[in-house]
């Protein structure tokens, strides 16, 4: 924004400097009118005249620095393009380390003093649970460092904001099984999420998940991926590529937790680089990372629902 300004600054100069060398050939008009009145009006008119070469000397100046201006601004608009997706990167980057160090840490110590099983439900839902946290130490530690809170786009969840939650919880879900029998129609299957895979009874597992999604997982996923990560890039692109950008790295993030070969697993990053320009679309047209937090968290459970009907 601040180089767009720039530019715009850069053009009122050059209008500046049109306006003094404007008042050029008045002044040099008045001295020749003067001119026929006699002396004193010819020194007066030459004097209006020199006047007039300054206004035109000002102008010329007003007009390079115009030229400056603009040549700077697009000098910098590439390179503030570059220094916002490095940002995006490092943020998620910083981000997945600390959730690590804190998912390790906290639940070896559990574990350690047997407030939860390694190999349980409890355990999972726990480690998911203090893995998210960790993601959102990391987005508010990353705030305060930069002090960009103002990038994230939040407020207080409203009435009207269930509709569009509804609905793009239902939009995720019908693009997900689109894709995959899209996919399946051309030979192509896609790998598994660890997270649906339950440690033990998947009954319990499952219900579980379906609260953990819609209070922890949704918001705090795009809390991270829509909010800092696509509010940074918006300060350099577009909304189409910033959306873009963003969910292409949200998708390359989900590749690590999926099981299969390179194909199934890059095929599924793709129907999630699919799903994040969706709820990028939404933060974009509501302005309240909140409602494709609870989109997200949403469609998250109905999965966990469609699973739990299948072993019930």
């Amino acid at each position: 924004m601040s180089d767009r300004d720039a530019s715009r600054d850069g053009s009122g100069d050059g209008t500046a400097g049109s306006d003094d060398s404007s008042e050029g050939p008045e002044a040099e008009a008045a001295g020749s009118e003067s001119g026929s009145e006699g002396p004193e009006a010819e020194a007066a008119g030459s004097e209006s005249g020199s006047e007039g070469a300054e206004g035109e000397a000002t102008g010329s100046e007003g007009g390079s620095e115009t030229t400056s201006s603009g040549f700077q601004s697009d000098l910098d608009w590439p390179i503030a393009k570059v220094g916002r997706l490095a940002m995006a990167v490092f943020a998620i980057v910083f981000a997945l380390v600390v959730a690590s160090l804190v998912t390790e840490l906290t639940t070896s110590t559990a574990v350690r003093f047997g407030v939860v099983g390694e190999a349980t439900n409890a355990g999972q839902l726990f480690r998911t649970v203090v893995q998210f946290a960790g993601f959102l130490i990391a987005v508010l530690a990353y705030l305060a460092a930069t002090g960009e809170w103002n990038v994230v786009d939040v407020g207080r969840p409203r009435l009207g904001d269930a509709k569009p939650i509804v609905v793009a919880a239902a939009a995720l879900l019908a693009l997900q099984y689109g894709a995959l029998y899209g996919l399946r129609a051309v030979g192509v299957t896609t790998g598994q999420n660890v997270a649906v895979i339950p440690a033990g009874d998947p009954v319990t597992y499952y219900l579980a998940m379906i609260v953990v999604s819609i209070a922890v997982v949704g918001p705090v996923e795009e809390l991270l991926f829509r909010g800092v990560v696509q509010g940074g890039l918006r300060r350099a692109f577009d909304a189409t590529p910033a959306i873009v950008l963003a969910s292409l790295l949200f998708g390359l993030v989900h590749l690590p937790a999926v099981t299969g070969t390179l194909t199934e697993r890059l095929a599924y990053a793709g129907v999630v680089v699919a799903l994040g320009c969706l709820l990028g679309y939404l933060y974009e047209r509501t302005g309240n990372v909140l409602v494709p937090g609870l989109a997200h968290g949403a469609y998250n459970a109905a999965i966990y629902a469609v699973l739990l009907a299948g072993v019930v």
